[in-house]
Parts: C-alpha cells; sequence; structure tokens
C-alpha cells in the first residue's frame, strides 16, 4: 500500500513538475516577446529626459501587470504542452494502461494551476497596482519634470447636485484643470473652473477660479484666487476615478464599484475587470480541462505544434467573447459577472465534454 502510495505521488509530481515547466517558459516567451514589441513602439516617445535606457525600465515595472495579464493564456498553452509532450513519448498511454484514470491525470495538472492561481491574486492585489502606478509617474516626469501628472486620463464624477471634471492628478496630489457644473432642478446654474486644486491639511484649496452663475435674463461672472473646495472626494478616490480601471486592485475595484452606485452611477466597469480577477481560479481551471481535452480528445493525433496552435486560437477566442460580453453586459443590462462566467463556463462544459467521451 505504501509503495502504491509512493508512485501515485511521484506520478502527480512529475505531471505537476512538466506541466509547471512549461507553463514558465511559456510566461516568459510571451512576455520576452511582448516587451521587445513595447520597447520598440515606445521608443518613438524618447527625449532628452526620457533615453532608451529609461524606456526599457518603464516596460519592466510594469511586467507584474503584463504577467497578470497573460497568465491564463500562458497556462492554456503550458499544459498543452506539458502533457502533449508526455503524449508523445506515450508515457501518458502507460499511466492509462497501469490504471491511472483520465480525472487524476487531469487533477494532478491542476495542482501547479493552483499555485500559478496564487501568485497571479497576489500580484493582482498587491504588486501591479502599486507597479503600475509608479511606473506611470515615473515616466510622465522624465518626460514632463517634477510634480508630473499621476495619470494623463481625464475623468467625470457626480456629486450631489454638480458634475465635475476632473483633468488630471499629479503625484503630489494636486488636481489639474478642475470644472464643476451645478444644476438647480436639471437647470445649469453655474459653472466653475479652476487651474488647479491643492489637498493641505486634509482639505481642497482652489486657485485661479472663475465663476459663472447663469440666470433667467442674464450672467455674472467672478474671478478669485482662491477659493475653499467643499466636497467629501479625497486624493486617493480621485486617483481611483482617472487611474486605468483594469490596473487596479480587487479590493479597489469593489470600493469603487461601491462608490460609484453610493453615487447613483453605474458601476458595470469596474465589476466586471472585479469579477475577472476574483473569478481567475476558476477561469485557468476551464483553460486546463479545454488543453486536457485537446490533449486526449479530438486533437490528440495531430502534431504538437498544430494543437498549440489551437491552444492559442482558443485564448484568443476566449478573451475576445469576454471582451464582446462587457459592454453588452451594459447595453442589456444583465450582470457583468455573466460576461465573465459564461465563456469560463462554456469552456468547462466543452472540457468535460471531451473529457468523457474519450474517458
Amino acid at each position: 500500500m505504501l509503495n502504491a502510495l509512493t508512485v501515485t505521488d511521484r506520478l502527480d509530481r512529475y505531471i505537476a513538475r512538466n506541466v509547471l515547466a512549461a507553463i514558465v517558459v511559456v510566461q516568459f516567451v510571451l512576455l520576452g516577446l511582448d516587451i521587445t514589441i513595447a520597447y520598440i513602439d515606445d521608443l518613438g516617445d524618447v527625449q532628452a529626459g526620457y533615453s532608451a535606457l529609461d524606456a526599457l525600465l518603464y516596460l519592466l515595472m510594469r511586467t507584474p501587470w503584463r504577467f497578470y495579464q497573460y497568465a491564463p493564456v500562458a497556462v492554456l498553452i503550458g499544459a498543452l504542452i506539458g502533457l502533449g509532450s508526455m503524449a508523445s513519448s506515450n508515457e501518458l498511454t502507460v499511466m492509462r494502461a497501469a490504471g491511472r484514470s483520465l480525472a487524476r491525470i487531469v487533477w494532478s495538472v491542476m495542482k501547479p494551476v493552483l499555485l500559478v492561481v496564487v501568485v497571479v491574486l497576489l500580484v493582482a492585489e498587491y504588486v501591479s497596482p502599486r507597479t503600475e502606478q509608479f511606473a506611470e509617474a515615473w515616466r510622465l516626469e522624465k518626460l514632463q519634470g517634477e510634480g508630473a501628472m499621476l495619470t494623463s486620463r481625464s475623468g467625470w464624477q457626480v456629486e450631489d447636485d454638480s458634475v465635475y471634471r476632473f483633468g488630471a492628478i499629479r503625484a503630489d496630489n494636486v488636481v489639474l484643470d478642475l470644472t464643476r457644473y451645478r444644476f438647480d432642478d436639471e437647470r445649469l446654474v453655474e459653472a466653475t473652473y479652476a487651474r488647479r486644486a491643492n489637498w493641505n491639511d486634509g482639505a481642497w484649496q482652489l486657485e485661479d477660479v472663475a465663476t459663472t452663475r447663469i440666470f433667467d435674463d442674464h450672467t455674472e461672472s467672478e474671478q478669485v484666487d482662491t477659493q475653499r473646495w467643499e466636497t467629501d472626494f479625497t486624493p486617493l478616490q480621485l486617483e481611483r476615478l482617472l487611474r486605468s480601471v483594469e490596473s487596479q486592485a480587487p479590493s479597489e475595484l469593489w470600493a469603487y464599484a461601491r462608490f460609484l452606485e453610493d453615487q447613483g452611477l453605474q458601476a458595470d466597469q469596474p465589476l466586471l475587470y472585479f469579477w475577472q480577477k476574483l473569478l481567475m481560479p476558476l477561469t485557468m481551471g476551464s483553460l486546463v480541462l479545454i488543453a486536457a481535452s485537446f490533449v486526449f480528445g479530438p486533437l490528440r493525433t495531430v502534431a504538437a505544434g498544430t494543437r498549440v496552435f489551437y491552444g492559442v486560437v482558443t485564448g484568443l477566442v476566449f478573451k475576445y467573447v469576454q471582451d464582446l460580453l462587457a459592454p453588452a453586459s451594459t447595453l442589456f443590462g444583465f450582470s457583468p459577472v455573466w460576461a465573465v462566467l459564461v465563456p469560463t463556463l462554456a469552456c468547462v462544459v466543452v472540457g468535460v465534454y471531451f473529457l468523457r467521451r474519450n474517458g
């Protein structure tokens, strides 16, 4: 009994080691290709304060985010290559002949994927949001000098009876190009523009403020050097608003979605990325089932290169379906979680069908 358990454990470790090694190699290849292409493209921004070495450093800072983005595809292709190499050398055939079930082989493949999932979730929550924010601020500071913008994206927000447009927020908590439109029963009654807003001692101070008040028969204009801005917005909330949603941590996305809903606004986009990151384990598990079904199912007799090609196509189709369902959730009013679950469950159904058919 002890020997049988030892052999079983060794086979589990052997399968897991082959698959994990293939996943790591594929991830490095994908990252290398992506960084090379992005580096060539980024060379167009090289100037006096931003050298070719700076461009390379910027891309290397963003490696955690790229690692997260390519992890599902790396798992799919790595599982295909790992299982495919063992199938080509008839190792899987010997295992099956020795009584090892197909379900046990698939479970052996899932074990290293669970390790990858843990690493990916930790990167998504604690690493990539910080490195993305730092890399963006560092690059903009190189291009624009000290006090550069934390983000170059503008954004809109609603608070009580006012609608705000923010141009950008700098790394030193200075908001640039702030415009406020105040309404009374859906009628515009006041428009205010401030060149910048500074965060000092827990409060905002507007600078170079121009205000236009709109009445039924006339308008009044006023300009002041400084003015206190009474608002509940904090630098952290504005930074989340202006920062790319896809680069935020799951906890940040959930907090941002709750904030938007409290303001009576749609939170479909942050919720979509939240569910994508939270359901990453299920997504990767479904792709492993697809990979196993390719090796044991209809593609078991084709060349390894052909299986990898079909794996790449499947990964791209999976991504594009999720991307198409994202706006569809807003258009048709269904929960963003289904935009993530539908392609994932489809992969599970197809994978289980072919595995049961050939098991």
